[in-house]
């Protein structure tokens, strides 16, 4: 498996306690953003190392950087039609490009002015974005919130066959960690290791709502 890990507990320290940020595992070239699909789609993706067979592109297909929000969403692999947790190392500038295009998928007062003004904002882009609550291993929610990206028509298309640099199912690593949390040992739990991603520009952090400060 390529995904670096590392204990969950000696990463909380590490990890804001609230705020918007996204937490994700990078290194200067790549992100990895998660998803869970059934097993045609996630095998296909797995082996080829990029989405197509039965994977929807009429659809919106959304991406999630932190593993513990992933695992809260699947039920750690439990749910059906979402056993497959892929793993998928995306370039970097590609993920950058999304958050600059990525558009709130509630009115958001502040930032876009008038409903028709962010009605007609949503309907132009091809990303949406939402800041929900974060969980704990547990599943309790915390104060600090997670961010998930849906994609659609060509950055759906680009994202699938041609900014995935690697995809990995990880299914087996995330089954293997769920033992821990059902019987709540975890100070045993292993997670892939997460920081604070830094968006570069200062103009786009502003817009998508992201919190400054790396702790709180």
């Amino acid at each position: 498996m390529r995904l670096l890990t590392e204990s969950c507990h000696a990463q909380l320290v590490h990890w804001p306690k609230a705020g918007r940020h996204v937490l994700a595992q990078f290194d200067d070239e790549t992100i990895v953003v998660y998803q869970a699909f059934r097993l045609s789609i996630g095998n296909f993706a797995a082996r080829h190392g990029f989405f197509g067979g039965e994977f929807s592109f009429s659809r919106m297909s959304w991406i999630k950087p932190s593993f513990l929000w992933m695992m809260y969403r699947c039920g750690w692999g439990q749910k059906s039609d979402q056993e497959i947790v892929l793993a998928v190392w995306l370039k970097r500038s590609a993920f950058d490009s999304i958050l600059a295009q990525a558009v709130h998928s509630s009115f958001v007062p502040e930032i876009y002015g008038s409903e028709p003004e962010w009605k007609a904002a949503l309907e132009r882009s091809s990303v949406q974005l939402q800041w929900d609550p974060d969980h704990n291993p547990s599943g309790a929610r915390v104060e600090r919130r997670a961010i998930q990206l849906g994609l659609r028509g060509e950055v759906l298309a680009r994202y699938a066959k041609e900014w995935a640099v690697h995809i990995e199912d990880v299914s087996g690593f995330v089954h293997e960690q769920y033992e821990h949390v059902t019987k709540h040992e975890y100070e045993e739990l292993v997670t892939p290791h997460e920081r604070v991603y830094p968006v570069a520009d200062a103009r786009v952090a502003a817009r998508l709502g992201i919190s400054e400060g790396d702790e709180d």
